[in-house]
C-alpha cells in the first residue's frame, strides 16, 4: 500500500467570495463565467468594492484533494504559498484538513500568496479573477520526486502549464508517479491556457498522461475542431481514458476507444465555483477504489451536484452518503 492514493500539483489559491447583482460586474469591467489572470493593482483594485467577503482555502486541484480526502483517501498537494498570514493560513488549513503539505510556507517570499476574487451572481455563474502571486512560480525543485513515487496517482492543475517550469514540474511529477507504477493526470482547466500552449499540451495528453479531464470548450480548443465528438476521438486515440463534463448534460467518457456516457442531476445551481474540482475527486474516488469508469464518472456528477447546492468549492456534506445512497459504495 502506498503512503497516498492521490497527490496533487496546483495553484495554491486562497478564494475571497462575494454575492454580486450582474450590474455589478458591468460596473467593474469583470467579464462573466470564466477564470480571468490579473496584476497585483487590479487585485486590489476589485478586492476594495467586494460587498460580504467570506474567505476559503482554494485552487483547483486543492479543492479536489479536499474532497478526496472528505471521501477518506490519503492525499499530498504541492503548491507555493508565502510566509504571510494567507499562506501560513493555507498550508494550516489542508493539514487540518488532512492532507499533507510537502511545501512549508516561504519565508522572504518576493511575491504574496495568490488570491481569487470570485463575484457570484444569481444564476450561479462564478466570474473568477485571480491574482497568482507565488503560487504560479512553482517549478521542478519544489516537486518532491519521492511523494510522487509514493503516490497511486498524480492529479496535475493545467492553469499551472502557463510557464516552463511549471511544465517542467508536471513531467518530473508524472515520471516519478508512473515509473513507480501510479497513474498520471490532468485537467485542461480553461480554453485560453489550452489556446496558449496547444502544442505542449497536446504533447503532454498523448506522451506522459494515463487520463485527461476537460469539459467541451477546453476540448474543442485543444484540437481546434468545431465537432465534440471529433476532439475526443483525437484525444482517445493518444490517450487511454478521455472524460468531457458538459454542464447539465451528461458527462462523456472514452476508455480504451468505448464510449460511457453518465447522467447528470439538474439542479439550480446556488453557485457553479468547484463543480468541475468535485466532479473530479468523485471520478478519481471511483478509479483508486477499483469502480468501473460508469460508476466512476456517476460519483463525479454526485459529487458535482453537492458543491453547487451551496457557496464555495468545497463540500459541506458528507458526499459518501451520497455515493451509498445512489448505490455505488
Amino acid at each position: 500500500m502506498k503512503r497516498y492514493q492521490v497527490a496533487g500539483i496546483g495553484n495554491a489559491v486562497v478564494d475571497v467570495l462575494s454575492t454580486v447583482p450582474e450590474r455589478f460586474l458591468e460596473d467593474h469591467g469583470i467579464r462573466k463565467g470564466i477564470m480571468q489572470l490579473i496584476e497585483r493593482d487590479r487585485a486590489e483594485a476589485l478586492h476594495a468594492p467586494m460587498p460580504a467577503r467570506d474567505t476559503a482555502p482554494g485552487g483547483s486541484v486543492a479543492n479536489t484533494l479536499a474532497g478526496l480526502g472528505k471521501l477518506g483517501l490519503r492525499t499530498a498537494f504541492t503548491g507555493l504559498v508565502a510566509d504571510d498570514d494567507l499562506g501560513r493560513g493555507y498550508a494550516a488549513d489542508m493539514a487540518a484538513q488532512g492532507t499533507d503539505f510537502p511545501n512549508p510556507p516561504a519565508v522572504d517570499a518576493e511575491l504574496p500568496t495568490s488570491r481569487s476574487m470570485i463575484f457570484v451572481t444569481p444564476d450561479g455563474e462564478r466570474s473568477m479573477n485571480t491574482y497568482l502571486g507565488i503560487s504560479a512560480e512553482l517549478g521542478p525543485d519544489d516537486v518532491d520526486a519521492g511523494v510522487m513515487a509514493a503516490s497511486e496517482m498524480v492529479f496535475l492543475e493545467g492553469y499551472l502549464f502557463d510557464k516552463d517550469k511549471g511544465k517542467q514540474a508536471f513531467l518530473k511529477a508524472a515520471r516519478a508517479c508512473r515509473g513507480a507504477g501510479g497513474r498520471a493526470g490532468i485537467a485542461l482547466s480553461d480554453p485560453f491556457c489550452v489556446d496558449r500552449h496547444r502544442a505542449d499540451f497536446q504533447s503532454l495528453v498523448a506522451n506522459e498522461m494515463d487520463f485527461v479531464i476537460g469539459n467541451e470548450s477546453e476540448w474543442v480548443a485543444l484540437y481546434q475542431v468545431n465537432d465534440l465528438d471529433d476532439a475526443l476521438g483525437m484525444a482517445a486515440r493518444v490517450c487511454p481514458l478521455v472524460v468531457c463534463t458538459r454542464s447539465g448534460d451528461p458527462v462523456r467518457v472514452l476508455h480504451e476507444g468505448q464510449m460511457t456516457e453518465a447522467p447528470v442531476d439538474r439542479l439550480t445551481p446556488v453557485d457553479a465555483t468547484g463543480a468541475g474540482d468535485q466532479f473530479a475527486a468523485g471520478f478519481l474516488f471511483g478509479l483508486v477504489q477499483g469502480h468501473g469508469i460508469a460508476a466512476a464518472a456517476r460519483m463525479g456528477c454526485i459529487a458535482a451536484a453537492e458543491v453547487i447546492g451551496h457557496l464555495g468549492a468545497r463540500p459541506l456534506t458528507d458526499v459518501g452518503a451520497r455515493l451509498r445512497h445512489a448505490g455505488l459504495i
